[in-house]
């Protein structure tokens, strides 16, 4: 915790920074990121409603308040659907056969990325506005398999949890007192109503664990090959964007 902590205080003196914008999201990483920014510096926590969960919202209220932080929220429904209306107007207009699918699971993925693209942009507006950092809140066990959206909660200026896997953020969230009730929950990108993390992923999070710590051996042979297909498919995710030689 306190290598964290003074890593990040580093990022602050490097930037000229003043502080650190951390989206909270109700789940137990932002909860984990916002605390060690908090005591690292100056944090505000930024709730950012988008087609979410009532209870995220109130759950990002929780933390907030467990830890004094400040905190405002962005309504960002209006922006999502003006966009969303305009966008799926002009995907109308091109030829049939490059329309997607209704029921394309492609097309319900790019529809549950807006919302974390637009967390960044808001996240960005506060950042810029307040000279601080977007911290983001990604951890180790995500950030292997690509598990966050491009230019969206993978849009941030530093990773303070992206060297620990999930276990060890549980870990580190009894130690900094983050409520019970956060740790406990069922992980979620709040891409959908009723959406999770592991429901997505297709294995759970101590499955991925054992993979990484252990490796390929640790696990099934299906399920290693599974999550090698997501490191190799996620690699563009890790890295700057390609150019020819």
């Amino acid at each position: 915790m306190h290598d964290i902590v003074s890593w990040l205080r580093q990022r602050l003196t490097a930037a000229t920074a003043r502080g650190f914008v951390v989206g909270l999201s109700g789940g137990i990483d932002s909860a984990v990121v916002a605390r060690l920014c908090q005591l690292a510096g100056q944090v505000a926590g930024v709730i950012l409603p988008c087609g979410s969960d009532p209870r995220d919202e109130a759950d990002a209220g929780l933390v907030a308040d467990a830890f004094s932080v400040p905190v405002i929220r962005i309504d960002l429904e209006p922006a999502y659907e003006a966009l969303l209306g305009q966008a799926r107007s002009a995907v109308d207009t091109l030829p049939s056969e490059m329309r997607p699918r209704v029921d394309d699971s492609a097309g319900r993925l790019a529809l549950g990325n807006v919302g974390p693209r637009l967390r960044m942009a808001a996240l960005y507006y506060v950042a810029n506005s307040l000279n601080y950092l977007v911290a983001g809140t990604g951890n180790r066990s995500e950030l292997t398999i690509g598990y966050f959206t491009k230019h969206g909660d993978g849009g941030v200026d530093c990773l303070p949890i992206g060297h620990l896997l999930k276990s060890q953020v549980r870990t580190l969230a009894q130690e900094l007192g983050v409520p019970q009730a956060i740790i406990d929950k069922a992980p979620s990108a709040g891409l959908w109503l009723g959406q999770t993390d592991e429901s997505e992923m297709g294995f759970s999070y101590a499955d991925l664990e054992r993979y990484l710590t252990d490796g390929p051996e640790g696990v099934s042979p299906a399920l290693a090959l599974r999550v090698e297909r997501m490191i190799r498919a996620a690699e563009h995710k890790r890295s700057l964007p390609p150019t020819p030689e």
